[in-house]
C-alpha cells in the first residue's frame, strides 16, 4: 500500500513505479507461476481470460482449467517427458482449456519454462494466449480426438503422435480413422485441412 492507501498494482499508469509487480500484474500477456502444477500467482490478464477471481486460481491445481481430469493427467505427463529432455527447459502446445465463469471451452496456445529442468514441475512460468476467435465448436470429440487432432495439425506423423501420447501407432490409425469419419472426409489430408479450417477440436465435453 502507498500513503493513499492504494495497492501500486491498481494505481493509474501515471502514477505507478515501473517495478517488478507491476510489470507482471499488467503484462499484455496472461501469465501464471506455478509449483507443482498449482498456481501460486496470475495476473490480470489471465483472470479474464478464463473468467476467474483471484482465489479461483491461486492456490488451485490447474486442474479446474481443464475439460477432463484425464486430460490434465495426460498433459502433465506430456510436459514431464518434454522438458526433461528439452535444452532449454521450453515447452508450448495447443490445447482445449476451460473458463471458470461458464464452463465452456475454448483453444488456448500455452508456453511455459521450467527453472529446474530436473523437476519440471516443481516451478514453471506459464503463457497463455486465447486463440478460439478462428475456432468454431461444431463437432463433439473424445478428450483423446481432441489430443490426437491437435497434432494431427501440428504436422506430426501417426508414429511421432503415438509417441508423445505414450500409444501405439495402430491406435493412432484408429483414432484417425474415427476423426475422419466424424468429418466426412476420406483422406489424412482432408482431415488436416477440416481441422484447421473449423477447428472442430474443442466442442468435446
Amino acid at each position: 500500500m502507498d500513503k493513499q492507501g492504494i495497492p501500486p498494482a491498481t494505481r493509474p499508469a501515471d502514477e505507478t513505479a515501473l517495478d517488478y509487480r507491476s510489470a507482471f500484474e499488467f503484462a499484455p500477456v496472461a501469465v501464471a507461476l506455478s509449483r507443482d502444477r498449482r498456481i501460486v500467482d496470475c495476473n490480470l490478464r489471465m483472470l479474464a481470460m478464463f473468467g476467474a477471481q483471484r482465489d479461483d486460481l491461486v492456490g488451485q491445481s490447474f486442474e479446474r482449467l481443464y475439460p477432463t481430469r484425464a486430460e490434465f493427467d495426460r498433459t502433465g505427463l506430456r510436459i514431464l517427458a518434454e522438458l526433461r529432455v528439452a535444452g532449454d527447459g521450453e515447452y508450448s502446445d495447443e490445447r482445449v482449456m476451460r473458463r471458470i465463469a461458464d464452463g465452456r471451452l475454448f483453444w488456448c496456445h500455452v508456453s511455459g519454462h521450467a527453472f529446474d529442468r530436473a523437476h519440471p514441475h516443481a516451478a514453471c512460468i506459464w503463457s497463455f494466449e486465447d486463440i478460439s476467435r478462428s475456432r468454431h465448436d461444431c463437432v463433439a470429440l473424445t478428450p483423446r480426438e481432441r489430443e490426437i487432432g491437435a497434432l494431427l495439425v501440428e504436422g506430426l506423423t501417426s508414429k511421432l503422435t503415438a509417441k508423445r501420447l505414450g500409444l501405439s501407432p495402430r491406435t493412432v490409425e484408429i483414432y484417425r480413422s474415427r476423426l475422419m469419419r466424424k468429418h466426412g472426409v476420406d483422406t489424412a489430408t482432408g482431415l488436416v485441412r477440416k481441422l484447421m479450417d473449423d477447428s472442430q477440436l474443442g466442442a468435446g465435453r
